[in-house]
This record gives C-alpha cells, sequence and structure tokens, in this order.
C-alpha cells in the first residue's frame, strides 16, 4: 500500500531530481546511481542508510545519492524516463506500473512480508475481521485498501460489503483514538507502533493472516533498459542493499544511528520501536517465485491488477 505513488497518480515526475547514471565518470570512478525511496526515510529503510554510511556501495563501485519522494514525486515515471537509476516500490505499484506499459523489473525484496493489516481498538466491538460488518472502517482512498479489507474479511467469514469505508486519508492513529472509525487499514510496522506507544490499545489484522498470501511488500525496482545496458552495476546494486539489510539485522543498534545521522529529524523512539518489529522481516532473501505467483493471482482477484501479472518479466528471478 504506497502512501507516495497513490497507484499512478496522474502528476508527473518532480522537476528537481536531477538526471543520474554513470556515463562520463572517470576510469575507476564508482557509478553514479540515484534511488528514490517510497516514502519519508524510516526504520524501513535502515538497511539502505546503513550501507551508504557503512561504505558497503561505495565498497561494490556505487556512488549512491537517495532521494526522497515529494508529493509530485512518481517514481515509476521517473525510473521510465531515466531521472533515476531505482527505486523501492510497493509490490502492488509495481505491477500497476508494468499494466500501464512501464517497462520495470523488481531486483530485490525489501520486506518478506506484507505490512498491510486492519486496526481495531482493542476496547471495540471488532474482535475478529469477519466481525467487520456493521463497523466503520477507515481508508485511505488508496484500491490497495479496498483490498485489504475485502481479502480480511471474507476469509474470516464475513461479508466484505457490511463494511462501511470511510475515506479518512493517512490519518488512522488520529482517527481511532478520537473514535471516529471503529477500525482503519495501516501499517503494523508503523501505525500500529505509532497507536501502541500513544497507549491507544489495538488489535492487529495482520492481511497475510487472513486471506493474503506471504508476499514481500516492498521491492528494490529498475528498470528493464537499466538492467540489461548495466547488469553489472546492478548486480553490485543489489549486493550492497543486501549487505546493508544484513548489517541491520546483525547490528540493529548501528543501521539505526545510521539512519538517524542521515535524516536528524526523526524521533529515536520512534524508529527503534517500528525497527524492532521490523527486524525478522528484513532478510535480505531472493525472491520466491511461487509465492510472486500467489501474490499475482490475489492482486487479479481483488482487481488491483486487471490479470495475473507475469512473474516471470515482472521480477528478475535471477534464471
Amino acid at each position: 500500500m504506497s502512501r507516495v505513488a497513490a497507484l499512478l497518480a496522474a502528476a508527473l515526475f518532480a522537476a528537481g531530481v536531477a538526471g543520474c547514471g554513470g556515463g562520463g565518470a572517470e576510469p575507476g570512478a564508482p557509478d553514479g546511481a540515484t534511488l528514490v525511496l517510497d516514502f519519508t526515510p524510516n526504520a524501513v529503510h535502515s538497511g539502505i542508510y546503513a550501507g551508504r554510511q557503512q561504505g558497503f556501495y561505495r565498497d561494490a563501485g556505487v556512488e549512491l545519492t537517495i532521494r526522497e519522494p515529494g508529493e509530485s514525486t512518481d517514481a515509476p515515471k521517473l525510473l521510465e524516463a531515466g531521472r533515476a537509476d531505482f527505486a523501492i516500490l510497493d509490490i502492488h505499484d509495481l505491477g500497476i506500473a508494468r499494466e500501464h506499459g512501464l517497462d520495470l523489473v523488481g531486483v530485490m525484496p525489501i520486506v518478506q512480508r506484507p505490512l498491510a493489516s486492519v486496526l481495531a481498538r482493542a476496547d471495540g466491538g471488532v474482535r475478529r475481521p469477519g466481525e467487520l460488518g456493521g463497523h466503520t472502517v477507515g481508508v485511505t482512498g488508496l484500491p490497495s485498501d479496498e483490498a485489504v479489507v475485502d481479502s480480511e474479511v471474507s476469509a474470516d467469514g464475513g461479508d466484505p460489503a457490511g463494511a462501511k469505508r470511510e475515506t479518512i486519508g493517512f490519518n488512522a492513529v488520529a482517527s481511532l483514538a478520537a473514535g471516529k472509525v471503529d477500525a482503519a487499514t495501516g501499517f503494523w510496522n508503523a501505525e500500529a507502533v505509532e497507536a501502541e506507544r500513544k497507549g491507544i490499545p489495538l488489535r492487529v489484522f495482520k492481511v497475510d493472516e487472513y486471506g493474503a498470501p506471504h508476499y514481500p511488500e516492498l521491492i528494490l525496482t529498475t528498470t528493464r533498459k537499466e538492467l540489461e545496458s548495466e547488469p553489472a552495476m546492478v548486480e553490485d546494486m543489489v549486493a550492497a542493499t543486501r549487505r546493508g539489510y544484513n548489517f541491520t539485522v546483525s547490528e540493529p543498534e548501528q543501521a539505526l544511528g545510521d539512519l538517524l545521522a542521515a535524516n536528524p529529524s526523526l524521533e529515536r523512539g520512534d524508529q527503534q520501536a517500528q525497527l524492532k518489529v521490523l527486524l525478522p522481516e528484513l532478510k535480505p532473501e531472493p525472491f520466491d517465485q511461487a509465492v510472486l505467483k500467489e501474490w499475482s493471482a490475489w492482486a487479479s482477484e481483488h482487481e488491483l491488477l486487471p490479470e495475473p501479472a507475469d512473474v516471470a518479466k515482472t521480477f528478475d528471478l535471477g534464471e
């Protein structure tokens, strides 16, 4: 559920993102690569910032520039236009971008399971997703939220049509705290952690526990053109990113420090709490083709994609 790309919103790419790539560099100099994040920096990006701070990208011959997305940033179009070399994309956004004719390829999973969930107040009447019928569910307005609610309610034996959807934007915690909704879609690593730190009692229903497969949520993505014309650079980028996340798993406090050093406006306690719940899912393992096929079928069933994605073309499976 990308909160940035908004499933290929109409806006064009931000003019402030400079052109990139390693062309014209002096012999022996690192290849320049620009990476656009999926959201403002947070704990899920710790492996990237640790990789840069610890010198893993430079060791691999990559001079990495990290770009935060802006309100008008459309990361898939930045990639296709050659104004970025890599982007972190929500898996659904990757599939939808390809449906819109953008030849993008996922080259590495960042998070090994879905982050999407439905959050309900623990002191309220919703004890299971199947009980959402007749209750108000806050959604951001993204189609992926509808898929999450439908999947969870139906998998738990309820009627998705009975859940009253109310668009609240990205205000799940505030809406739940104020009692404006009985439940809301949100990320278990972000909104659920924020609510817990604010003392709001929650029941957290993770989508892969109710109907969805155990798909990787965030994907390091590039273009087919980049993959075919600069295979060594893509391989180096993947290797350095994998090394950064391995470092994060083994040295989480240092990786957190690297994230905070690069983004001093972040609050340590918040990011530390997010990283703690994320650590089991940050293992940079290869793609699982069987799981990707399950995701593709699920996304099509819930109308996120018009038909199942061609997994072999959507992801670099290393075959």
